[in-house]
């Protein structure tokens, strides 16, 4: 710092009152790169700002009073310095979005949890729960490992690379009387903590070879035990609510589970409403014998 600029430098204890930051949360701003002080005086260690950098910080007490992770702070923060407002919004708004998603879902959460585990009366959704025959069918498939978080846009870009190359291959994905089905296969419990397995399988009929990414196999004929959800309850908690209707079905009809479970997604997630049915929440079952 000049010694022309040094008389407007503003110590730590003011720069703090003028922003609003504690002189812990200055220093943790300095250590992380955020804000750095303008000069710290060697003699003293004593940390000192420059008044260009009041809107800086103004800006990080803001940022962090909505509990924003300093790295995104930090990405804010690089789109101010480009000068890029538009940038900065989307970043910022792209971050909330995220928030309210993850709000949403721990809300619904709670509501599960009273209505399926904390209620002495549950008033859960009521799902009818039927049976449905499927026979041998030949699939195309890709199996990825995904958390709860990654699983939606990680299972529809499989998709949409199966059904490219199915295309590519001059077949016909509209077999059995199933219509447009795809089918995802959950070999192993999905949560936000944790990955399992989940597989992407697309009946079809006609000549298809395996790529390195996608398998060819043969689904073998089963019975399954299904509930219709909406595209509304297909959703993460809602949707868990259709699979304790199905587990229940199969408990109190003496049924066993043959497989993992899957959902049948049988239309285009653009071609229905909100409130129409969207896909089948299935579990193969086997009778249980004495």
């Amino acid at each position: 710092m000049h010694r022309d600029t040094r008389r407007a430098a503003l110590t730590i204890s003011e720069f703090g009152r003028r922003t609003g930051l504690s002189h812990k949360a200055l220093r943790l701003y300095d250590l992380s790169g955020l804000l750095p002080p303008a000069e710290v005086d060697p003699a003293n260690g004593y940390r000192l700002y420059a008044p260009e950098q009041l809107d800086r910080a103004k800006l990080i007490s803001l940022l962090r009073r909505l509990d924003m992770p300093l790295a995104t702070v930090a990405e804010v923060l690089d789109g101010v310095a480009e000068g890029a407002r538009d940038g900065l919004e989307r970043r910022v708004l792209r971050w909330w979005n995220s928030q309210e998603d993850q709000h949403r879902v721990r809300r619904e959460l709670v509501e599960y949890l009273r209505s399926e585990w904390l209620s002495t009366d549950p008033q859960r959704p009521e799902y009818w729960v039927a049976t449905r025959s499927v026979p041998e069918t030949k699939v195309a498939a890709i199996r990825r490992e995904v958390d709860q978080a990654a699983l939606v846009d990680t299972m529809c870009a499989a998709a949409a690379e199966i059904r490219g190359h199915l295309t590519a291959s001059g077949t016909e994905t509209e077999q059995l009387g199933f219509g447009r089905e795809e089918w995802w296969i959950y070999h192993g419990t999905v949560s936000p903590d944790s990955e399992a397995p989940v597989e992407v399988c697309i009946p079809f009929t006609g000549p298809a070879e395996p790529t390195a990414n996608i398998t060819i196999r043969v689904e073998p004929a089963q019975i399954q035990a299904y509930a219709t959800v909406t595209k509304r309850e297909c959703l993460y908690p809602r949707i868990l609510h259709a699979y304790d209707a199905v587990t229940r079905f199969v408990r109190d009809t003496e049924l066993s589970p043959f497989g993992p479970p899957r959902e049948v997604y049988f239309t285009c997630l653009d071609s229905v409403g909100d409130d129409d049915p969207f896909a089948y929440v299935a579990q193969p079952i086997e009778r249980i014998r004495p």
